[in-house]
């Protein structure tokens, strides 16, 4: 059964740090492009960061840019999302999502699989 898993959210002061893991079972990262993707209450869930299949070409959102890196080990089937220099307008909950392809892309409806996601809260 294909299946990702985010883990490392929580809560952390204004201008803390985190490190998001999402790791996949059942498949091979490897020839996926992965998404990171949040969702705050009331809102629409929206396009963090991706990254191609090979890691090759990764993607930020522009309130992200310079604050978030994305990075995959396919060694260890896993993905990363650093998170530094964090802002209060970053809670939400996080999402993981994969896609059989090359190219990454931050479109929510281009994703096939999900994880459950992980709850980060930036607050003093």
């Amino acid at each position: 059964q294909l299946q990702l898993v985010e883990s490392g959210g929580g809560l952390v002061q204004p201008g803390g740090s985190l490190r998001l893991s999402c790791a996949a079972s059942g498949f091979t990262l490897d020839y996926y492009a992965i998404g990171w993707f949040r969702q705050a209450p009331g809102k629409e869930r929206e396009g963090v960061s991706c990254i191609s299949s090979y890691g090759g070409i990764t993607y930020y959102a522009d309130s992200v840019k310079g604050r978030f890196t994305i990075s995959r080990d396919n060694a260890k089937n896993t993905v990363y999302l650093q998170m530094n220099s964090l802002k209060p307008e970053d809670t939400a909950v996080y999402y993981c999502a994969a896609d059989p392809k090359d190219i990454a892309t931050m479109h929510v409806n281009e994703y096939s699989y999900w994880g459950q996601g992980t709850q980060v809260t930036v607050s003093s």
